[in-house]
């Protein structure tokens, strides 16, 4: 009897253990789902990256501010630079000669209008990079010059305008726009030895520049649309005389432009070698991969910039860059991404990108960009690389005169 009381009672308290247990058990499978859907449901959040040798910590996105002045009102520019800030962007992206097209009655207003957005802002939260004019003719730049130059009385100039301009006493990063000397730009694929011509001699550059950071209005430098060539005497120059060394660099890189950088800026960038951060600038070559020029029949196709700005930019809307686009939406297509995600996924997972630099002229088209950047499959499967290798084969940088 008692053995067989005893058998009951653990029976029963077995089945009340085990009851406890499916219970548990439901409780926990709940808030797993429950955590699941939470993920789902809140947004991505942005990386950070060092920048190069500085102690710069930048946001996986830059957001670029050409279009400030020209394409978008100020409240749409300050719309899109507190949006950008909200959702962790801590660096943006101007230039003297800003907004595109330029032109001497609009030059300095994108300036202007990201100046006057930063007052109300703490100066310390924003990662300001602006860029200095290269060699080049118009003058307009500048109050008193027969050609611009980065020599030392172009670039103090160039900077304490943009300083007043931007309402700000420092600039955190200041890149060269484009060289002084001559060199292959904007889709230009060879260079041309008989366009050869004397140019301001890196180390009188990085000098210039080292009095601005000793004064306390510029605190690290940068290079623009630059060939390896001019990156290593820019780092070697300041081995050699204890001159500033440059911490990036802001090429275009993109689906369809991706030999000149890859080919062997990425080995001089790396961080075993100069360290140097690339903040790639048309990642949608200036808007051809999201598709929307294939279609001639889209309402308010005249307002896109391609359009609106005849000749500019036009290499990424040539005949070849077009039949990769139609091949990489198809890419998109077949593994469930939009070509937005695409072309901004792949290139934000290469090694070599500190940031990637996204414009936009409309708040719809920045949460779109922001949207499909955090989104987008991280890293890229294997599967979408190999088939975007596929294209690459077939089309090698079409963007490329």
């Amino acid at each position: 009897m008692m053995l067989s009381s005893f058998a009951a009672i653990s029976s029963s308290s077995g089945n009340d253990l085990s009851g406890l247990g499916a219970r548990q058990s439901r409780r926990w499978h709940r808030r797993r789902v429950r955590s699941r859907v939470r993920s789902a449901q809140e947004p991505a959040k942005l990386q950070y990256r060092k920048l190069g040798d500085s102690d710069l910590l930048i946001s996986e996105i830059t957001l670029g501010t050409m279009t400030f002045g020209e394409q978008s009102t100020e409240k749409e520019s300050h719309d899109m630079l507190s949006y950008s800030f909200d959702q962790g962007i801590n660096i943006l992206d101007t230039a003297e000669i800003y907004p595109i097209q330029p032109k001497e009655e609009t030059q300095g207003r994108t300036d202007l209008y990201v100046g006057r957005w930063m007052k109300s802002k703490p100066r310390d939260k924003v990662i300001l990079a602006t860029k200095v004019s290269g060699y080049s003719d118009r003058t307009f730049l500048r109050d008193n010059a027969e050609m611009v130059r980065v020599d030392a009385p172009n670039i103090k100039e160039s900077v304490e305008k943009s300083l007043s301009r931007l309402s700000t006493d420092y600039i955190d990063l200041l890149h060269i726009h484009w060289p002084d000397r001559y060199v292959a730009l904007y889709g230009e694929f060879s260079y041309d030895s008989t366009k050869w011509r004397p140019s301001v001699p890196f180390e009188d550059q990085l000098k210039a520049l080292q009095e601005l950071i000793d004064e306390g209005k510029v605190r690290y430098i940068g290079v623009s649309n630059e060939t390896s060539y001019g990156v290593m005497r820019f780092v070697q120059a300041a081995k050699l005389h204890g001159l500033p060394k440059i911490v990036s660099i802001q090429n275009g890189y993109s689906l369809l432009v991706r030999c000149s950088f890859e080919v062997d800026l990425a080995e001089v960038c790396h961080p075993n070698n100069c360290n140097i951060g690339l903040l790639a600038y048309s990642p949608l070559g200036s808007g051809v991969l999201t598709g929307k020029y294939l279609d001639d029949s889209c309402g308010n196709s005249k307002s896109f910039r391609l359009n609106l700005f005849p000749g500019y930019m036009q290499r990424y809307n040539a005949p070849l860059a077009k039949e990769a686009t139609k091949e990489y939406l198809k890419v998109a297509k077949k593994h469930g991404l939009t070509p937005v995600q695409l072309a901004l996924g792949f290139v934000r997972d290469r090694p070599f990108t500190a940031s990637t630099i996204i414009g936009a002229t409309t708040m719809d088209q920045l949460k779109e960009n922001i949207e499909a950047f955090t989104s987008a499959p991280r890293p890229l499967p294997p599967q979408v690389l190999d088939d975007i290798e596929t294209v690459f084969k077939r089309y090698r940088d079409p963007a490329v005169l």
